[in-house]
């Protein structure tokens, strides 16, 4: 219990960190208040809380508990030696992420849930905790999928739970970091950039950069996508880019209801990046 409160204070310190570095080394210009924003956000954060809590994690620590015993999993498999099977199981565990958040775009019904995810307007480390409970309660059901799988060792689960809620608070916040060290870490790592991208209104950017931890899965799969300025991004799902459409019951409500088309405008247009696009960024370089 101790241990757990202990990684929740860790992960809440760090998350306030960003929040104060955003705000003093902005990466991109805020469209809306803050205050309507962080309420909402704050309050899909609490509702997280309480689904992770009695889906989420009972279903983690069961499944976990279970391939443990029975020693069951790809990082387990006997011709591994004790020291690759801890790094297979957290790179596994990274990859069928990328795949989950893949599906997550992918299938329709899925795809009605994470978009509360992308219409946040703006984009910063609140926007990390703005998950509905339908997506976190399906998430339930990856992770035992996931687990029995891989069959990691508990050490190596928590270890990735921490380094994977840092590296979303991290990547979804607004820190404009200087552009060698962008360039660096995005060698690597998933950085507010790259993420950022993620978020834009563009169909085919929201369509690349799924990657949670390392930037790599992105770049194998051919979904890697550095080459858009971020003053260039106009973050959100076109479709849902009304104010109305990200108060805290249209927003919880929005699955359940009869779907707009995701990519057009009020006024029919899509959102797509013209031929200047060769001109703008510089990360890929």
């Amino acid at each position: 219990m101790k241990d757990s409160l202990l990684w929740g204070v860790v992960i809440a310190v760090f998350a306030l960190a960003l929040f104060v570095l955003e705000r003093l080394f902005p990466l991109r210009r805020r469209k809306r208040p803050l205050a309507g924003r962080l309420l909402v956000n704050l309050s899909f954060a609490a509702v997280a809380f309480v689904t992770v809590a009695l889906t989420v994690r009972p279903a983690a620590d069961m499944t976990l508990g279970w391939a443990s015993q029975g020693g069951f999993g790809l990082a387990r498999l006997p011709f591994m030696s004790p020291v690759i099977q801890p790094l297979m199981a957290f790179l596994l565990m990274d990859l069928t992420f990328y795949w989950w958040h893949r599906a997550n775009h992918r299938i329709a019904l899925l795809w009605r849930f994470h978009n509360v995810h992308h219409i946040d307007p703006d984009l910063d480390v609140s926007t990390a905790f703005r998950f509905h409970f339908g997506e976190l309660a399906f998430s339930s059901a990856f992770r035992v999928f996931q687990i029995a799988l891989i069959g990691p060792s508990l050490w190596v689960c928590l270890l990735y739970e921490t380094v994977f809620q840092a590296g979303t608070l991290f990547h979804h916040s607004n820190l404009c970091l200087p552009l060698q060290a962008e360039r660096l870490l995005v060698c690597g790592i998933v950085t507010p950039q790259m993420h950022g991208i993620h978020h834009s209104q563009v169909p085919q950017e929201t369509n690349s950069n799924y990657a949670a931890g390392f930037s790599f899965w992105d770049r194998l799969h051919r979904t890697l996508d550095l080459n858009v300025p971020q003053d260039a991004i106009d973050i959100g799902v076109a479709g849902y880019a009304q104010k109305k459409d990200n108060h805290l019951g249209a927003a919880l409500l929005l699955p359940f209801r009869r779907k707009r088309d995701y990519w057009s405008k009020s006024d029919g247009s899509v959102p797509s990046r013209d031929g200047a696009r060769a001109q703008k960024t510089r990360l890929a370089s």
